[in-house]
């Protein structure tokens, strides 16, 4: 087995599509961040080019990771033996500090991202801090709250712009920073392919958003619910994000999948109580000094 280093996305597309395709719930962070480079640029996430990379084993790609600098790393679970998991995510330590990668972090399934982090901090003796740890939901059966609250659902427009960029902005301080991208730019996709469901009072106010990526392999994400803090806990964010997961199964996914903070239980209840069921647990480090 080797990690093999890869700097042009469709070159790592044909080498790892069909791996992310064959477990496009445990991939779809790799598949949506990788459907937005291919139709916004390479500079989607930032001036810096991003680097991808593959674990082969006997002409088969076992595990894949990619890096969006300044965003931290991301790798998939690797389908290798118990035994070898850890010997190969060494490697690929080694690798990267060897080619003088400056990791923010690493983001992955629990127990990768564990084993990764401390190879890290190993290799190069910088700190691996835990800094969240998330679930991954996959909805079941759809479940509307009962009563929904007052007002209607409809899909952000040109008009909205200006709310959607502020509201990014909000969120992303709200979770630390972590939203990649920068709000503008973000904004503007989301504008484009009618990725924002709003939330509106009866008088026609926004009160809360749902987003969704593209829809790639079969599912689509719901990310980012965001409602602002002086309108949470009347059920916004709850009909918003039922609206969105209603678009995602009108437009024919057979996943629709959400990220949770476990650290907010809030959200976490909210969305077991619409129908979302947890399918894995991830973690999310930063590397200091």
């Amino acid at each position: 087995m080797r990690w093999v280093v890869i700097e042009d996305l469709d070159e790592f597309l044909g080498v790892a599509g069909t791996f992310l395709h064959s477990r496009p719930v445990l991939h779809t962070v790799p598949l949506t961040v990788t459907e937005t480079l291919r139709v916004r640029g390479p500079q989607a996430y930032g001036a810096e080019a991003p680097v991808f990379g593959v674990l082969e084993a006997e002409g088969a790609v076992r595990g894949a990771w990619f890096c969006t600098p300044p965003y931290r790393l991301t790798l998939t679970p690797l389908a290798v033996a118990e035994t070898e998991e850890g010997v190969m995510l060494e490697a690929l330590a080694e690798q990267l500090a060897g080619l003088g990668h400056a990791l923010p972090g690493v983001s992955a399934e629990q127990p990768t991202a564990a084993a990764f982090a401390e190879a890290w901090q190993r290799r190069t003796g910088a700190k691996a801090e835990l800094c969240q740890r998330q679930r991954l939901y996959r909805l079941g059966e759809l479940t509307p709250p009962s009563p929904m609250p007052q007002g209607r659902a409809r899909v952000a427009g040109a008009r909205d712009r200006e709310l959607l960029v502020r509201w990014h902005e909000e969120f992303a301080e709200a979770v630390g920073n972590v939203a990649a991208g920068d709000a503008e730019s973000w904004a503007d996709a989301r504008i484009r392919y009618g990725g924002v469901v709003l939330w509106e009072t009866p008088d026609g106010v926004p009160v809360s958003m749902a987003g969704t990526h593209p829809m790639v392999a079969g599912q689509v994400r719901v990310a980012p619910v965001y409602t602002p803090a002086g309108l949470r806990g009347r059920g916004y964010a709850g009909a918003a994000t039922v609206e969105a997961s209603r678009g995602a199964l009108a437009a024919g996914a057979q996943d629709v999948l959400l990220f949770t903070d476990l650290a907010n239980s809030t959200s976490n209840g909210l969305y077991r109580r619409v129908g979302y069921r947890g399918v894995a647990e991830f973690e999310v480090y930063d590397f200091l000094g």
